[in-house]
């Protein structure tokens, strides 16, 4: 595995100098936070050289951005066990688990608060229209680095491995669909030796996808993402799978390898949920696709904030009293007691509906269940 060499710090005395100004700049920077302990600052004296540049570059966007609650990202699956003394203090610090183990869990059999039909039917909360639902979850797959330490030629081969995924979803009548990368061609044929992307599409398709909020933003637009490495080498590696009703949507090389997500207009949660799971057996079931895990968290995100299930649950809301002044801001300080997250229609930091639609979810990730997430 090569490491990526751009400002990167290369002793101990180099990162704890950037990481005391960053805490000093933002005492709630949990990433400079930990790197100042003392006890990881014994650890650190001990990694091998490699080690601690790998170190440095999963707390780079921390460290380059002081404004960072969190502030850092994994570059390998398997950061969160030979990085454990950093890793584990962070997560603790962020989700509070207490020694906790992540159990992974799909079933809504005996889940508290599930009504005795078992059906998640939002109109018997008195919600007469019907909501746009969605359930997604981050994965990444074992046989590579995490995005924010691919290569190149990592991001292609990645996407030509799932088109083996997206090949068999569009075989399945309950699938189908397309597959639209961004991959340019010269990338492609240098990277496979094929002549040309079969998926390719033009720049005025891709934001038509952007606009109807089928395809992620440019991601080099986001300081925080490119100071951690993933947002390198847009767009090679970049696109989405979307099924022919619109649907279930994969997205390829974002913040994690793989974003998937059903979506649908209606009541019954179940009907997204029961999907996106049904999908995710069928996708790891193709042979050479395997979803990274940690004993410890569950599945394995680039971010420590999605580890666990890596889901998340949510629905479109219209509150407008709570938006009234055009921001979302009453809308957060009401959920969060409540153990609920408020983002724009579009994810985060996006803006809300000029109705006063918000993106409405749990919070929680990490040492819940999944079937406890959408209950």
């Amino acid at each position: 595995v090569g490491y990526r060499e751009d400002n990167m710090a290369s002793s101990i005395a180099e990162l704890t100098a950037q990481a005391k100004v960053a805490h000093e700049a933002n005492p709630d920077n949990l990433c400079a936070k930990t790197l100042l302990e003392a006890e990881v600052q014994s650890w650190m004296a001990t990694l091998p050289a490699a080690k601690l540049d790998e170190l440095a570059l999963c707390a780079k966007s921390g460290l380059d951005n002081h404004d960072s609650g969190l502030g850092c990202y994994a570059v390998d699956p398997t950061n969160y066990d030979d990085l454990a003394p950093f890793f584990d203090r962070v997560c603790e610090g962020y989700h509070h688990g207490g020694g906790k183990v992540h159990k992974t869990d799909w079933s809504l059999e005996g889940v508290e608060g599930l009504p005795a039909d078992g059906q998640l039917d939002l109109q018997k909360l008195g919600l007469g229209k019907e909501l746009s639902m969605r359930v997604r979850v981050g994965r990444n797959l074992t046989a590579f680095p995490l995005p924010g330490l691919m290569t190149k030629a990592d991001r292609v081969n990645f996407e030509k491995t799932m088109l083996k995924a997206f090949d068999v979803l569009k075989a399945n009548p309950d699938y189908g669909g397309n597959v639209f990368s961004m991959t340019p061609n010269d990338v492609w044929s240098e990277v496979t030796g094929e002549a040309e992307n079969p998926n390719l599409i033009s720049a005025d398709k891709y934001q038509e996808l952007v606009d109807a909020h089928v395809m992620f933003k440019d991601m080099a637009a986001d300081p925080y993402l490119a100071s951690a490495g993933i947002a390198s080498d847009w767009p090679c590696g970049r696109g989405c799978y979307q099924s022919a009703d619109g649907g279930f949507i994969i997205w390829f090389g974002e913040e994690d390898q793989l974003r998937i997500m059903c979506m649908a207009k209606g009541f019954v949660l179940n009907s997204v949920f029961d999907r996106l799971h049904t999908a995710l057996q069928a996708v790891e079931a193709i042979d050479g696709i395997a979803f990274a895990t940690s004993s410890k968290y569950g599945y394995v995100t680039s971010c420590p904030s999605n580890l666990g299930t890596g889901m998340r649950a949510s629905v479109h809301v219209a509150v407008p009293n709570l938006t009234s002044d055009g921001t979302d801001a009453k809308a957060k300080a009401a959920a969060k007691p409540l153990g609920l997250s408020v983002r724009g229609m579009g994810g985060e930091h996006t803006p809300i509906g000029k109705d006063g639609t918000i993106d409405l979810s749990p919070s929680s990730r990490l040492f819940i269940t999944e079937a406890e997430i959408v209950t």
